[in-house]
């Protein structure tokens, strides 16, 4: 919602400013449709040569995330912290082994369907089960297991922020393809050296217009979206953490309520459940 109040300031008052020095919009538009066909198109086209098919997949993914906001909102910190505190309540009363067919079928799971926003999230879900898992067979030491879940975040993370930087490498191109039409405007002018100053004015305000659009689309509207959606993704990280703290915490030794409240401190102050609310739900959880 923001982004586009943002855009509606922008827009609202690079033209308004134009319009009070006296400018006309029949003269900013007329030459748009060809600078922006060439702007435009260069930079989706250098964007394209530039990047895998699997990222730009991940790009278009992306692009309306600034519309949609960040989706770890406090109701599902809450859920995944009421989960993690059912999982390890349950390990306490029967035991690892006894959680090792929810693990290893989740989504069959009577525990994990309670769950709905932490099951339909498929990254989470994986990284949180095949680290279980490691704690279940055995096969790892807690401290093994924290150095692969670390790793695993680290991938995770710098897939994350790729989609971001490609956004951000195609908005700092606009500007140098706006002066690649407003030279091609130059050089359409000098055809008309020998008409009337009017015509020759009117096709150097057209070239203009150019470098004009490009640093527009570049600062004006690229730019705060690839920033935007780096923002949005980086709020992942918090989740994962809080799905890390907890689990490690656990592994390491802690109750089933200091781990979830270790989980609990690694969320963002503005989405973070107060301590007392959190005992308050997670009390209410009793082992199957």
């Amino acid at each position: 919602m923001f982004f586009i109040i943002g855009l509606v300031v922008v827009f609202g008052a690079v033209i308004g400013g134009y319009l009070m020095e006296g400018g006309s919009i029949a003269t900013l538009v007329h030459p748009l449709p060809a600078e922006g066909l060439i702007i435009f198109g260069a930079g989706v086209g250098s964007f394209l040569a530039a990047n895998p098919m699997n990222l730009i997949k991940r790009v278009a993914a992306d692009i309306a995330k600034p519309l949609k906001g960040s989706p770890y909102t406090k109701a599902v910190y809450m859920e995944v912290l009421m989960m993690q505190y059912e999982v390890y309540v349950n390990i306490k009363k029967g035991g690892l082994l006894a959680l090792e067919q929810d693990v290893n079928d989740p989504h069959n799971s009577a525990i994990f369907k309670k769950y709905p926003t932490f099951t339909h999230n498929h990254h989470a879900m994986d990284f949180f089960c095949d680290s279980m898992k490691l704690l279940i067979n055995g096969s790892a030491k807690m401290d093994e297991i924290d150095m692969v879940m670390d790793a695993e975040l680290d991938v995770h993370h710098a897939e994350n922020a790729a989609p971001g930087t490609a956004m951000s490498t195609m908005a700092d191109a606009f500007p140098a393809f706006g002066i690649v039409a407003c030279v091609m405007g130059v050089v359409i002018t000098m055809g008309f050296l020998d008409q009337p100053p009017n015509i020759i004015g009117a096709k150097v305000g057209a070239a203009l217009v150019g470098t004009f659009l490009g640093i527009l689309l570049a600062y004006g509207v690229f730019q705060p979206l690839a920033k935007n959606i780096d923002a949005v993704n980086a709020v992942e990280a918090f989740y994962f953490n809080c799905i890390r703290s907890g689990l490690t915490s656990f592994g390491n030794g802690a109750a089933p309520i200091t781990a979830v409240e270790f989980a609990r401190r690694n969320i963002p102050s503005t989405e973070r459940p107060g301590s007392g609310e959190l005992e308050e739900v997670v009390r209410q959880i009793k082992p199957r």
